[in-house]
This record gives structure tokens, C-alpha cells and sequence, in this order.
């Protein structure tokens, strides 16, 4: 597939419209949670309402990787907030690009700026790139989405619900808001979270070997869960209730470039996913094209 993606994420943005969209409008202004870290384990009333804000960082990479191979990823924060910092190792594992913005004014880290700057320098020392993403709802991005278009690229807007310029929405080619996102699941009351404490684990020692081979190639759950999220990709994108499969495991591959069926013991796309028929049903036609969908 000949189409690169490029991500931009204004990721204070992000988090705040979605602590708003979840807990009330200006609830982040209400509560400053800035300083408080995402708890595996939430406790205090704020640590809760942190962790059912939770972003699906997944979910808009993901999403990201339907329009093409993401070649250019960029999230943009103060890092130095115990809020934002805790996504750092999720952000990194994804490939992601974390760029430094201390806040200047005491209010605005200018994200915005910074992001549209190297955005346009990104596009114009990379042609190859045809799609960029770009998760934020500032209309302070309208100018950006539009010279990106001006450019000859097609630009795809993600945004939280009631945090999104309208007129945003209408400079982008296409937009979705992050709920709606494939894999994005409506999050719990705060009030119906309970914490509990995690039980212990049994930890099998693994040889070297052993750890390189785990870090490789996603392991039967893991792709399971792959397929499940690639065609729910496929399904947003079509006006189908199927999905072709050749699509799908394409889908999977840009989603994780190491999957590949044989490594689980299949010798064909097909027989994996014939063999997960709890999660996925499939369809042969008479032209030899599979078709899948949900169970």
C-alpha cells in the first residue's frame, strides 16, 4: 500500500476534553487533576475520575493505520504533568514521538503553534506522505487542516464530543469523534469504579530466547484481539455488515507489522481465522474471496 500517515496529537487537549466529556464540562478546570498520575489501582475520587478519562491511545493509532502505514507519529504536552506523563510508556510502545511543551502563560502550553509548524515542515520535506491525522478540536487548527489540504493532502480529524470546533470539523476531509472510534468502549460512572486489589500473579522465568520471541510476534490472545479490533476497523469504513479478509489482514499488519499467521502455527490466513469462530464468523464465495464480520 502505497499511502503514509502522518499523526499529530494534541495530547493536553486530548485528555482534558475527554476528562470534560466524561466527568461535566469544565470539570478539568474544577478539579485540576494535572498533578495526579493514573493509579492502576484508583483510590481517591480524583484518581477514579482520572482513570475513567482514560484515552485509548490504541484506538487512535489504530484507526490512524486504516487510512495507510503511519510512517510519522507526534504527541504533544508538558510531560512534566504527572497526568500526561502517565501515558509515556503506552505512547512510547506505540512509536510515538513525545515533544516538550512547558507551559508559557500559566494556561496555554502552545501546542497548537508548535504542531502546526512542524507539520507543514513535515510535509514539505516528506511528499510521500498523503493523509494526515489530526486528534484535537481547537479551531485554532482550522488554518493547519486547511494548508494541509492545500497541499494535496487528505486530512482526518479526531475530536472529543463538545470540545470540537464546528468549524474544524468542516476544514478536515473526514471526522470522527473519539467515542465512535473502533475498540473505544462507553466508560463506567466514577461512582460504579471499585478499586480492588490485584492478585498476584505466577511469574514464569523465561529464557532470553523466550522474551525475544514474545516481543516479536503477538501470541494467540494478542491476535485474536488484533483481528477482533482490524475488522472493526473494516466494519467503520464500510457500508457492509462483511468485510473482505484480504482488507483485514492488511489492516492487522499496519496495526502490528509483526503478525503473521504462520507464526501461530496456520498455513493460511483463512484457517486463523476460521479457528477463532467464537470471536469472527466467515464466509466463502464462489469467486475464492473470504469475507468476515463479528460474531
Amino acid at each position: 500500500m502505497s499511502e503514509r500517515v502522518a499523526v499529530y496529537i494534541d495530547f493536553d487537549n486530548v485528555v482534558i476534553s475527554r476528562y470534560d466529556d466524561i466527568h461535566g464540562k469544565q470539570a478539568w478546570r474544577k478539579d485540576d487533576p494535572r498533578k495526579r498520575g493514573r493509579s492502576a489501582t484508583p483510590t481517591e475520587p480524583i484518581d477514579v475520575k482520572l482513570a475513567t478519562a482514560q484515552v485509548d491511545i490504541g484506538a487512535v493509532i489504530d484507526y490512524a493505520a486504516s487510512f495507510g502505514s503511519v510512517s510519522l507519529s507526534r504527541a504533544y504536552a508538558d510531560w512534566s504533568v504527572p497526568a500526561n506523563a502517565a501515558y509515556k510508556d503506552e505512547l512510547m510502545g506505540r512509536a510515538l514521538h513525545l515533544v516538550q511543551l512547558f507551559t508559557a502563560s500559566g494556561v496555554k502550553n502552545g501546542a497548537d503553534i508548535r504542531l502546526a509548524v512542524d507539520a507543514v515542515e513535515d510535509l514539505m520535506r516528506h511528499p510521500e506522505i498523503s493523509h494526515v491525522v489530526l486528534v484535537a478540536g481547537d479551531s485554532d487548527y482550522v488554518p493547519l487542516a486547511q494548508s494541509c489540504k492545500q497541499l494535496g493532502r487528505y486530512v482526518v480529524g479526531i475530536g472529543v464530543a463538545g470540545s470540537t470546533s464546528k468549524a474544524l470539523v468542516s476544514a478536515c476531509n473526514e471526522f470522527i469523534d473519539y467515542a465512535h472510534l473502533p475498540g473505544v468502549t462507553p466508560q463506567p460512572e466514577a461512582d460504579q469504579v471499585v478499586a480492588k486489589t490485584p492478585a498476584k500473579k505466577s511469574v514464569t522465568k523465561k529464557t532470553p530466547a523466550a522474551k525475544n520471541s514474545a516481543a516479536r510476534v503477538p501470541q494467540a490472545e494478542e491476535a485474536t484481539d488484533l483481528l477482533v479490533r482490524a475488522i472493526r476497523v473494516g466494519l467503520q469504513k464500510s457500508d457492509d455488515d462483511w468485510v473482505h479478509a484480504a482488507g483485514v489482514k492488511s489492516q492487522m499488519q499496519r496495526m502490528d507489522p509483526a503478525f503473521t499467521e504462520k507464526s501461530l502455527g496456520f498455513t493460511s490466513f483463512r484457517e486463523f481465522v476460521e479457528s477463532r469462530s467464537d470471536k469472527v464468523a466467515s464466509k466463502l464465495h464462489t469467486n475464492g474471496q473470504l469475507t468476515v464480520r463479528l460474531a
